[in-house]
């Protein structure tokens, strides 16, 4: 039997605006399904891995149109419980150029948020389990799924199962009273795989270094020593990956990551990411080819170089699931970035 690879958090209903219109410009969303450990979930299966997602979800029509979404790629949905009243809503409009993207969240009381400690059979859900995924967003959704969480990790360590976390920091979440650092420097401490964007770092956990995120231009000097200050603080984490985004405008990014381990620091191919199509999600589809490539290469730049690769043709693809094989990424990783028709 093939090992799990479970990820925990929520699936939300995601209503986008048509192309690049504004807000309710025109009277019609798009409705799909997203969220980011749910798209982690959906890029492990698409690699050919057994992915489990963990939620709960709501015994109603949409509650079961997302648990169909997440089945129709192959991800185990038997782990998730049903319970509490409403799927989290996230809005999208889409920017270009120099209008930057905009999401408004709806997701406050949704079933994951209402959930609390006691409600999993973490021996259920980590039966078999190599691997659990986490991040930072279910913890600012409220103070049960901040003790979830905890209750998450915990029961994953108590079991041998590697634990990534992806330090996601969403500011308009943390309403609840805590601040991110208050509750994640402590989550971290159970985590052996750190991911993280060029804020995460300094914002959900308050380690900082002389980096300024907001230039657009990146020092990989800096990245360097804040890679080294995080396993320094964090001695529990093996591997800290950093995602280097410089953003020229919404529709041209620069793309690169870099990871240190005990080995050393390690900096991944720079990808000039133009024409964007959908950018949500970019930092899930890293997350999970980073699983991916930890797991499937000796050679931990070329599992930086799988992550990197993989996130960089997430950017072509609209939706927050990154549809890509495997194939696909390792013809990217070789060099094939013509976008030739292949026939």
């Amino acid at each position: 039997m093939s090992k799990k690879y479970v990820s925990f958090g929520e699936i939300m209903l995601r209503l986008k605006t048509p192309g690049n219109e504004r807000f309710f410009q025109s009277p019609s969303f798009e409705a799909t399904f997203g969220g980011g450990e749910a798209n982690v979930a959906v890029a492990l299966a698409n690699y050919g891995l057994d992915a489990a997602f963990v939620s709960a979800l709501p015994a109603n029509d949409i509650g079961e149109a997302a648990i169909r979404e997440l089945r129709s790629f192959g991800v185990d949905t038997s782990r998730i419980v049903r319970s509490g009243e409403r799927v989290g809503i996230y809005f999208l409009e889409t920017g270009a150029n120099q209008r930057p993207s905009k999401v408004v969240y709806d997701r406050a009381n949704s079933s994951i948020a209402t959930a609390g400690p006691g409600d999993f059979d973490w021996d259920f859900v980590f039966d078999n389990a190599r691997w659990l995924h986490i991040t930072g967003i279910t913890p600012a959704l409220s103070q049960s799924a901040a003790d979830l969480s905890f209750e998450a990790v915990k029961a994953a360590k108590a079991r041998g199962v590697t634990v990534s976390c992806d330090f996601n920091y969403r500011g308009k979440l943390w309403k609840y009273g805590k601040s991110a650092p208050e509750v994640m420097s402590e989550l971290v401490k159970y985590v052996d795989v750190g991911i993280a964007n060029e804020e995460d770092c300094q914002k959900s956990l308050g380690v900082t270094v002389d980096v300024d995120v907001e230039s657009g231009e990146l020092d990989t000097a800096k990245y360097e020593a804040l890679s080294a200050k995080m396993m320094e603080v964090y001695s529990n984490l093996s591997v800290m990956t950093i995602t280097l985004r410089e953003s020229k405008s919404a529709d041209h990014n620069g793309w690169s990551a870099c990871l240190r381990d005990a080995d050393g620091f390690r900096l991944s191919r720079r990808y000039e990411i133009t024409d964007i199509v959908d950018r949500v999600g970019g930092g899930d589809s890293f997350a999970s080819a980073l699983i991916y490539g930890l797991e499937a290469y000796e050679d931990r730049q070329e599992s930086l170089e799988f992550a990197v690769a993989a996130s960089c043709l997430k950017h072509s693809i609209l939706g927050d699931f990154n549809r890509v094989s495997v194939p696909e990424v390792t013809n990217l990783m070789g060099g094939d970035a013509s976008g030739r028709v292949q026939r």
